[in-house]
């Protein structure tokens, strides 16, 4: 793809329309070219189809890849879809954000010297686009049980988690707090990774199964409480993610031009007209994730001219892989790497420029500054839990609730998992199986 540069907008600041309508949807156009047939065929054929494969054993959902990419390799792209869904309902989603240079993929036994992994992600959305063009249905509900459980969050970890009650025979209410269903698939990942609607496309495969209900703008301590919820239901299960940006506690951070990186994503997904949202001409994004990533290739997308992610530490400590660090450069992206931020710089009340300090090397303590017009924070988000009018009733480990094996909380008749709870890698793909286990714990415990 050829990245579109010159800004038609000039001004100086945060301004919208940089560049024109057209200019922007070309460049949020497809970052990877989906597999067709037969490509997707002899892509396939390049697997050795391992028995005891590391590519199952790397996916945290326990998908059979070799099996899939099998019938993949035999023509029967809805059979490998089966497949897919069987262990991941949200697997459209996952092979189109999941890191899988550092799951499935990074451990393909193909991956070394001149050779190259199998393409597993795109072969996974091959497949399971293929059988959502086909409106093929994969799920049936077993014999109503007449039990009913409350799941708090239509992210992916409550979706799938509600997926596979249903799927059970049980009767699930969604409690989401906001308009749409999907959680971080919706409002949080690029805009250029979920095309057409997809998140939602997949929230209406989900829910196509019946049994499951979702009550949209209610929010856990703000429209109901757990006591109401557990008063309702025969079991709860909280995917609630986790609350707004942290803060960098630094001088100037409430100056205009300084925002919460997963705002601007979240401005970026629910805005029909890409150009209309405002960018700066030099923005500075602080943090080394995915949202990093994502924040700062939109940036460059809509026109601003110069965009630098700064983190505190090196290339290898970073969550986002080297692979998406190198995608950012390719677009555009200056990293800058071993520093953190000690000040945002204001002129008139608007941010013009970052000090950081220096933190590695010869020249720890040394301060630089890197000019900037917006200021885009990526360093994590403060867990719900954290608000005071919460109930004392968890066990939490920095903010987060700690599950077990089960994903049961320390609270009897509650489980929880993606986000919220400890120990976990916010990664999509994690959350489905938080969901899928504790649903399966869920129904053993209201059948025996």
């Amino acid at each position: 793809m050829e990245l579109i540069t010159t800004a038609h907008n000039g001004r100086p600041g945060i301004a919208p329309e940089r560049l024109g309508e057209t200019e922007c949807q070309r460049n949020f156009c497809e970052m990877h070219t989906p597999l067709e047939g037969n490509a997707a065929r002899v892509e396939a054929e390049r697997c050795y189809f391992c028995f005891d494969a590391p590519c199952t054993e790397a996916c945290p959902t326990g998908i059979d890849i070799p099996g899939f990419i099998r019938m993949i390799a035999n023509g029967n792209p809805v059979g490998a879809a089966g497949l897919i869904l069987e262990e991941n309902v949200m697997g459209g989603t996952c092979a189109r954000a999941c890191p899988v240079e550092t799951l499935c993929e990074g451990v393909c036994v193909r991956n070394h010297g001149d050779d190259r992994a199998v393409n597993i992600g795109l072969l996974q959305r091959y497949a399971v686009d293929e059988a959502l063009d086909r409106g093929t249905t994969f799920f049936t509900r077993a014999e109503s049980s007449g039990r009913t459980v409350g799941v708090v969050g239509a992210g992916p970890a409550g979706l799938a988690c509600a997926h596979r009650l249903a799927v059970l025979g049980h009767n699930v209410v969604v409690y989401e707090a906001r308009s749409k269903a999907g959680g971080l698939n919706e409002f949080g990942l690029a805009a250029y990774k979920m095309l057409n609607e997809f998140a939602q496309r997949e929230v209406d495969f989900i829910t196509s199964l019946g049994g499951i209900e979702i009550v949209h703008d209610i929010a856990l301590g703000e429209g109901i409480t757990l006591d109401e919820l557990q008063k309702r239901h025969d079991a709860l299960f909280l995917g609630i993610g986790l609350g707004g940006g942290n803060a960098l506690g630094i001088p100037g951070e409430e100056g205009d031009g300084v925002a919460d990186a997963v705002g601007f994503i979240d401005e970026l997904r629910q805005t029909k007209g890409l150009s209309s949202v405002p960018v700066g001409r030099q923005v500075v994004v602080i943090g080394g994730g995915m949202t990093a990533i994502d924040a700062a290739v939109q940036a460059r997308l809509l026109g601003a001219e110069e965009v630098t992610i700064v983190y505190r530490r090196g290339p290898e400590a970073m969550k986002a892989s080297i692979v998406e660090q190198e995608f950012a450069k390719i677009r555009g992206v200056s990293i800058r790497y071993w520093a953190q931020p000690a000040a945002v710089i204001l002129a008139d009340g608007q941010a013009n420029g970052v000090e950081f300090e220096a933190t590695g090397g010869s020249a720890t303590g040394e301060r630089f500054v890197v000019p900037a017009d917006m200021v885009l924070k990526a360093i994590g988000q403060g867990s719900h839990l954290q608000r005071p009018e919460q109930p004392e009733r968890f066990e939490l480990e920095d903010g987060r609730l700690v599950v077990d094996e089960q994903r049961q909380t320390s609270c009897p008749g509650i489980w929880a998992g993606g986000d919220c709870v400890a120990g976990g890698d916010d990664l999509t793909v994690s959350a489905v199986q938080d969901g899928k286990v504790a649903a399966n714990a869920i129904h053993q415990v209201l059948t025996t």
